[in-house]
């Protein structure tokens, strides 16, 4: 589970708590399909939906509408809120939201470029999605530049609100250090875009450099093959370490491991791990990219640039700073827990949720204009897929009227904490 699931997770756990009703919509994963409760009555729908790539759903623009209208009825949801541009389900989901009369908002996670084809592509869909968008929140105050270029917006219609981490599961634990080593730690997905590439030429120097050195790395991806094959070419089975994927609740123990995190991303809007790892008191060490120099205070955090040599040094520099103890594990989790809280991350975004609910649904042909202001080509055909939409909507309406969908009971929550406290109040006794 990477930092958007994590994000999603606590995000809704929190406004569950505020007294909101939350559920999350996804695709399946592998025979993980249907509709199951989480932690709190968190309620999550796992569409059955083709993957084709490193989880991403193949688009079928109007195939999701039918079950996704038939949820947002039974649920009885008012906002629907997209999470991810490379998401394909975010997309569709926002499009027939705002068919449907719903109100809508946005959070990218991710940083794009302009100049290859994947970015040309990703920008166009994203301006497509987000020119008939009640508001969009993005992570970092790089992120929103890079957004607000990317989709043409009005830079008042996006909001900052960075991501937290939950201080009391990542607390500091000198015990769990190897004292014969100082341990690095990767937590990452093993990916290109994550400087995957660059962690392989890096790892090798580093350990010939300085014998008392070892890596853990955590995670799993196309790029694992590449880090397994460095180590078989320089012999360094003793000395880096494999733990494949991570289940989210086994982080904690994998950080406090290390007396370092190292983090060789590409392009970051706001990268999550160095939070978690900077709150179990680990130095970080991180390439100088997109939002990464607005997320750790500068005694945290070492920069590097992208490259190899420059990153060589950085881990040195950290490398010599932990032999000399000038990191104080606990003085960062204290300073972390003040500086990130879910419960304010929570607030933010009821705040952005009050907003957009006192603003007025726009009628048919304003919906129109907008989409066909995207572009001379790109306007007209946007027009279409929104037209062919707003008639299958319709269609839909005919077919299986809204009176006639059940409505799904609502998950005691109230019950289900109270509950809770009895037990806890039991195991305390």
């Amino acid at each position: 589970m990477g930092g958007v699931e994590s994000h999603l997770y606590q995000l809704s756990l929190m406004l569950t708590q505020r007294g909101h009703k939350v559920i999350i919509i996804t695709h399946s994963y592998g025979n993980r399909t249907g509709v199951r409760y989480l932690t709190n009555g968190l309620k999550v729908y796992y569409v059955p939906h083709m993957v084709i790539y490193s989880e991403a759903t193949l688009p079928t623009i109007y195939g999701f509408f039918p079950i996704f209208r038939n949820i947002v009825l039974r649920e009885r949801i008012n906002i629907v809120h997209g999470h991810q541009a490379f998401s394909s389900l975010c997309h569709e989901a926002i499009l027939h939201a705002r068919t449907m009369g719903m109100r809508a908002c946005f959070t990218d996670h991710s940083l794009f470029g302009f100049a290859d084809a994947s970015s040309i592509l990703m920008n166009k869909v994203l301006k497509f999605t987000l020119s008939d968008i009640d508001h969009v929140i993005c992570v970092s105050n790089t992120s929103k530049e890079n957004t607000v270029l990317r989709a043409a917006l009005t830079p008042q219609m996006v909001s900052v609100i960075p991501n937290a981490v939950v201080a009391s599961q990542f607390k500091p634990d000198p015990s769990a250090q190897d004292k014969n080593f100082i341990t690095i730690v990767v937590a990452s997905r093993l990916v290109y875009r994550k400087g995957m590439d660059l962690l392989v030429a890096v790892i090798p120097r580093i350990c010939k450099a300085d014998p008392k050195v070892r890596f853990i790395i955590g995670g799993d991806g196309p790029k694992r093959i590449d880090l397994e094959q460095m180590r078989e070419k320089n012999l360094l089975h003793d000395r880096v370490e494999f733990l494949g994927p991570v289940m989210h609740h086994e982080v904690h123990n994998v950080l406090t491991k290390g007396h370092i995190f190292l983090n060789t991303s590409l392009t970051e809007a706001f990268c999550i791990g160095m939070v978690e790892a900077a709150c179990c008191g680990l130095l970080v060490v991180s390439t100088k990219v997109g939002g990464v120099p607005e997320v750790l205070p500068r005694h945290m955090i070492i920069f590097s640039k992208p490259e190899e040599e420059d990153l060589v040094n950085a881990v040195s520099k950290a490398i010599k700073m932990i032999r000399l103890k000038e990191v104080v594990p606990t003085k960062f989790h204290d300073e972390i827990k003040e500086m990130y809280s879910w419960s304010n991350v929570a607030e933010r975004t009821e705040k952005v949720y009050d907003k957009i609910w006192k603003l007025k649904i726009p009628p048919l042909m304003e919906r129109l204009r907008r989409y066909y202001g995207c572009g001379i080509w790109a306007g007209k055909i946007f027009c279409v897929v929104m037209a062919i939409d707003y008639l299958f909507w319709r269609f839909l309406e005919w077919l299986f009227p809204a009176d006639e969908i059940d409505i799904a009971p609502a998950f005691p929550y109230q019950k289900y904490r109270k509950i809770c406290q009895i037990a806890d109040k039991n195991e305390d006794s």
